[in-house]
């Protein structure tokens, strides 16, 4: 079925129109803000091996955060959408305020424990005394950025949700811009401040992530939002809207956590061959991060458009939309990958004062990295097509579920009780999401995804499992 599709999105301009006007500002707003640790680690990166895998082993602790938080206010969101396409402006508002209150408690989870526990993190993830030492320190100061994240991700999530990709897109802007302008001034010491390397790298995270936040609540003042709130009425919501929200959100949750937590203890697999693989990942992943994010914005485009569809009840072009997306999501990643893998040109030249063995190693984890590219982009647009109709449980069984059944341990074997080269154990350990592709295609063609969460059956519907 999948086959005939390709020829067909090709023909259908309209969509390609409508989700490319939706997907730019979305990649280009995610480019930036994975731009931001770029940034940081190549500026880091001038203190050397030592500074650079310091700084990415937090930052691994802050993308398990991250997620968790953008698990909770996604599964929000996806009811935001739905209501927005059923023009349900009270149960948009009350969709938003869930995903305030319960980023929120996840980012102060995250907050405290970072902060009274910063030693034993760094060193779940790596084993070397002067990483650990730097790290910790440069966490106990970074997890001050967690807190403005609560406002931060439930508003830009919502305007993306509601088709505004311009406000969230300068704002990332804004923020890149002040983030090389603080780091410059902090790591170095420049106009006159006291050089405080990997500590003034934290502190730049810190006063960035405020303003962004600041600026956003400045958006939603002065801009006609439908899902907009006053302060006083954030903990007036139904309580089978809270329910629902709860259903779904609840796998999304767990998938997340369990993914990125996988994908923390993945590393310190590898890890284990040494500081040099440890560097060249880091490198290699933070690179790479940028043309995964940048295809996110493909995936939350396609949660707009097939989102809005089934909360209008044009249940049958959803299903349309979602199948003719998924074949251009496949098309699209053909060009990221061809890109990713040219970005080994110019990684030598960014980081001049990493080793040349880290560099050798990162670039080859690059290249590994674009020609299994196809393969994640095809798996995450399937996972957001399931979201987007609520099916929340099965992406966690086959996302999370899978990597703790299969990815994980295999790599652990390799890594540990074998002699195979590090980068050949990542290969290995990645094909396994073929596998995984197959049976997320499965359950794509089964439809069972295709539902209007608006309406109050789909309620019933949750209760009994239906997904």
């Amino acid at each position: 079925m999948l086959l005939g599709y390709f020829k067909k999105t090709l023909q259908d301009k309209g969509l390609m129109k409508q989700c490319l006007t939706i997907a730019i500002p979305l990649m280009l707003q995610q480019l930036i803000v994975a731009s931001v640790n770029l940034i940081d680690n190549l500026m880091v990166g001038e203190l050397g091996d030592v500074a650079v895998s310091a700084v990415s082993s937090a930052n691994r602790y802050y993308s398990i955060a991250q997620m968790a938080i953008n698990a909770i206010v996604v599964s929000s969101i996806i009811f935001l959408s739905q209501y927005n396409g059923a023009d349900d402006r009270e149960r948009m508002r009350q969709s938003f305020r869930f995903s305030i209150i319960s980023s929120y408690l996840f980012v102060f989870i995250f907050f405290f424990f970072a902060l009274f526990k910063s030693d034993f993190i760094i060193k779940f993830i790596i084993n070397d005394k002067d990483i650990i030492q730097s790290g910790s320190d440069y966490l106990k100061i970074a997890c001050f950025s967690y807190l403005p994240l609560g406002l931060s991700f439930p508003i830009s999530n919502a305007m993306r949700s509601t088709g505004d990709t311009k406000r969230p897109l300068f704002v990332s802007m804004i923020s890149v811009v002040l983030n090389i302008i603080f780091d410059y001034c902090l790591i170095f010491g420049h106009f006159g401040l006291e050089p405080l390397g990997v500590k003034g790298a934290a502190i730049a995270t810190i006063i960035v992530r405020f303003i962004e936040m600041f600026i956003y609540l400045l958006c939603i003042k002065q801009g006609e939002y439908h899902f907009k709130t006053r302060i006083i009425d954030l903990f007036r919501i139904e309580k089978d809207l809270i329910g629902k929200i709860i259903v779904k959100a609840i796998p999304l949750l767990i998938n997340e956590l369990l993914w990125s937590i996988g994908m923390t203890t993945t590393i310190k697999f590898y890890s284990y061959r040494g500081a040099v693989v440890n560097t060249a990942y880091s490198i290699s992943a933070t690179v790479a991060d940028l043309f995964f994010i940048l295809f996110a914005g493909m995936a939350s485009a396609t949660t707009v458009i097939v989102g809005t569809k089934l909360g209008a009840n044009k249940i049958e072009e959803a299903k349309d939309c979602a199948y003719k997306l998924l074949c251009f999501s496949v098309y699209l990643s053909l060009i990221i990958a061809v890109l990713m893998s040219s970005f080994t040109l110019v990684v030598p030249y960014l980081y001049s004062k990493v080793s040349k063995e880290s560099l050798d190693l990162a670039n080859q984890f690059l290249i590994v990295m674009s020609i299994f590219f196809i393969l994640y982009m095809f798996n995450t647009q399937t996972y957001f097509i399931l979201r987007t109709g609520g099916d929340t449980r099965n992406t966690m069984f086959m996302d999370s579920g899978f990597m703790w059944a299969f990815n994980i341990p295999l790599v652990y074997i390799l890594a540990y009780h074998t002699s195979i080269p590090v980068l050949y154990v990542y290969a290995i350990g990645q094909s396994t999401d073929i596998l995984k592709s197959i049976i997320a295609y499965r359950m794509i063609r089964k439809e069972k995804w295709a539902r209007n969460l608006t309406l109050a059956d789909a309620w019933y519907n949750c209760l009994l499992g239906d997904n």
